[in-house]
């Protein structure tokens, strides 16, 4: 596919409880500290670069000004990549999860990144023309539990060290900035 331009994940999920944990600031609700950590994740990954977070709206709920049900993020990548995040757990895009990666040669494709076990297609398109795969397995929780037992007990590597979780967490906190909203874990006024 040659060089990355631009990467595009979404994770975009129904549920519209205004009620639920997930809505709670005081917990660290929200949108993109729900389901924005796998679309932050992701980015990054395919991106294979830390992003910076070029803009980014929210929509809120009307009672919690401060917890977002949605956001969507445009970044830019030092290689001079674009890229949009988009996450959510109430919005328009009622149910979307997956991933777009253009390059200079070609396109990708996924669908279902986050439970392949259901439902998933990587789609590939270059000149030389349309590959569409799936890779059979378990379910994704199934895997990061054995990944873990393994390198507990025999000393395996560790797949996605504490590190990258702290990458991503500052990619969110980027996101939550440009949106005007406070980054989780700062008390409210």
């Amino acid at each position: 596919m040659g060089r990355v331009r631009r990467v595009e994940v979404d994770m975009c999920v129904p549920l519209p409880l205004p009620g639920d944990i997930r809505y709670r600031y005081d917990l660290g609700g929200g949108a993109a500290m729900d389901t924005g950590c796998y679309a932050a994740h992701l980015a990054r990954l395919l991106g294979g670069e830390e992003p910076e977070v070029v803009a980014a709206r929210a929509a809120t709920l009307r009672r919690a000004l401060a917890v977002d049900r949605a956001v969507t993020a445009e970044l830019a990548f030092p290689s001079g990549a674009s890229g949009r995040l988009r996450a959510s757990l109430w919005s328009a895009q009622l149910l979307s999860v997956g991933a777009r990666v253009v390059g200079e040669h070609g396109e990708l494709r996924v669908a279902n990144f986050l439970m392949p076990h259901l439902f998933h297609r990587l789609r590939v398109r270059t000149p030389h023309g349309v590959r569409t795969e799936t890779v059979p397995g378990d379910a994704t929780y199934t895997a990061q539990l054995r990944a873990f037992a393994a390198a507990v007990r025999e000393g395996a590597p560790v797949l996605t060290p504490a590190r990258d979780a702290v990458h991503t967490m500052a990619l969110l906190d980027a996101v939550y900035r440009a949106a005007g909203l406070p980054v989780r874990g700062s008390a409210l006024d």
